[in-house]
């Protein structure tokens, strides 16, 4: 509890929206970015990740679907 006391009265300096932007850049230009490849790829598994869960899920609202009908109907 003392602690949010002495941090709350301490304020760290704004900087100016071009300090922030070139920071930005600076942080940008040390991202090591994927080649083309890692990205086909990277999107691929995405894509079967995610077709996988659709079908996933539709199988689990059917199968809840027909035991809902079975039962109150």
């Amino acid at each position: 509890m003392s602690e949010n006391h002495e941090l709350a009265g301490t304020r760290t300096k704004r900087t100016s929206p071009l300090t922030f932007y070139r920071q930005v850049v600076a942080e940008l230009r040390k991202v090591v970015w994927p080649t083309r490849p890692q990205v086909v790829n990277y999107f691929f598994v995405v894509l079967v990740f995610v077709l996988i869960m659709m079908a996933f899920v539709s199988a689990l609202d059917y199968a809840f679907g027909k035991a809902a009908f079975a039962i109150f109907a």
